[in-house]
């Protein structure tokens, strides 16, 4: 299939499944502009509890996905040494993209600025409370660095789970699940217990998502009303800055990722999932393109081992375009606010933002609910930042997508070169796109 009609079947595959999403954005603007310079305390009262409402529904779902994404993800490695060879390789690499994606995430973020447009939007005493929980925050870690890595272990993890404190629960997952997945096949009640859990979960978000036509049409409307059509310049800013940075990714760090680390050609590998490529862009969702990335990699000379065990696990671990993301959105929100940017606050944004994507289950909207992890690490929480977040709502679907698009691909790039390393490709059939079929 040619290159055009496969980028046409995405973009008609995006509008087709999100069409509701597109709906209540375009809708938003036409009554935000309807609405703007006129007084309507009623209507902006009703706007800004729809908005406020669709924002905890979001928070409500962060810790049942991300324990039991971690639980399903860890456990499914297992303790057989073959395996384990392949998670262990399949981590380092994973990591190396992703630090790779954060780092220049948070250079282009802070050398284009793009939230600085927005800050005149936001009003002086919301900021002032901003600077000054991130402050406090902020104050507190530099004060004991040792006092920091102590807090991320929970003395009573009950507690960190009421309190909604996500890196102490994310350590103490992190080794429950690595427990369970040691202990052999003991483990099943409670592992299917969990995927019980993700299964319910990402129903609930995929019921949330349904519903975000109402949420996004009210923080988009309440935007415009308040601050005008203006607005969209500053966003458009954020815009490029993540297409800028999600091009990097795909047009020079998996090719110079593939070069050092195996001898997949990075063209012919496109070539041979442009299909999962362009319905990851159309879906939004990692899980949902799952099937197609597998069946693109099998029948293209990849072996049935290697594609089986690490594309799922990829699916919900490896997501370097929504680290990209998520450390772009937070360094927009501070500036918009007026937080001070120091290295020390970079450097956390950038670990959190790490740890919040590796948590991220595949699905559409993941990528802003992970970002509360971020936000609770700076002493804040998405209510606090609800200006902020309008901004980022209103062309959520739309960078959705084009995260989603590389989360993908990197999966594709990583289980090459592992399939490259373990000698593991007919290379045969992977290097002769003629001879590839359409995967229906």
């Amino acid at each position: 299939m040619k290159l055009h009609m496969q980028i046409l079947i995405a973009l008609g595959l995006g509008i087709k499944r999100n069409w509701h999403i597109f709906f209540g954005i375009i809708l938003g603007i036409l009554v935000g502009i309807f609405l703007h310079g006129h007084e309507y305390p009623l209507v902006s009262t009703v706007l800004t509890f729809i908005g406020q409402v669709f924002i905890r529904l979001i928070q409500m779902v962060v810790i049942p996905l991300v324990v039991s994404a971690i639980v399903i993800g860890i456990t499914s490695i297992g303790d057989n040494k073959q395996l384990g060879k392949f998670g262990t390789k399949m981590i380092v690499y994973y990591g190396i993209i992703t630090t790779v994606a954060v780092i220049i995430g948070a250079a282009l973020a802070l050398i284009m600025k793009p939230g600085i447009g927005a800050a005149h939007y936001i009003a002086e005493n919301t900021a002032s409370e901003v600077q000054a929980s991130v402050a406090t925050a902020m104050a507190q870690q530099q004060g004991n660095i040792l006092n920091i890595f102590l807090g991320f272990i929970p003395n009573n993890p009950m507690h960190s789970f009421a309190a909604g404190d996500m890196v102490p629960i994310i350590v103490f997952v992190v080794i429950f699940a690595v427990a369970l997945a040691k202990v052999g096949d003991v483990n099943r009640p409670i592992v299917s217990f969990f995927e019980s859990v993700f299964a319910a979960t990402m129903k609930i978000t995929d019921w949330i998502m349904y519903v975000a036509a109402p949420g996004v049409f009210a923080l988009t409307a309440s935007a415009v009303s308040s601050f005008g059509i203006d607005i969209f310049t500053s966003i458009s800013k954020y815009l490029l800055v993540l297409f800028i940075g999600f091009m990097l990714q795909l047009c020079v760090v998996y090719p110079l990722f593939l070069k050092f680390f195996s001898k997949v050609n990075i063209g012919i590998l496109y070539s041979a999932v442009a299909e999962a490529m362009m319905v990851a862009f159309g879906t939004a969702s990692s899980s949902a393109t799952l099937p197609l990335t597998i069946a693109c990699c099998e029948k293209r000379g990849i072996s049935h081992k290697i594609a089986s065990f690490v594309l799922p696990l990829g699916a919900t671990l490896n997501m370097d375009g929504t680290a990209l993301l998520q450390t772009v959105a937070v360094i927009f929100l501070a500036q918009a606010y007026g937080v001070a940017l120091t290295p020390f606050l970079i450097i956390e944004i950038c670990l959190l933002a790490i740890i919040a994507s590796s948590t991220c289950a595949g699905i559409p909207g993941a990528g802003l609910i992970t970002i509360a992890l971020i936000l609770n690490g700076m002493g804040l929480s998405p209510e606090q930042l609800v200006a902020g977040f309008a901004f980022l709502f209103t062309i959520e679907r739309v960078t959705d997508m084009m995260r989603t698009l590389v989360n993908v691909t990197s999966d594709a790039v990583v289980v090459a070169a592992i399939a490259d390393n373990e000698n593991e490709i007919n290379y045969d059939l992977f290097n002769n796109p003629a001879a590839y079929e359409d995967i229906a």
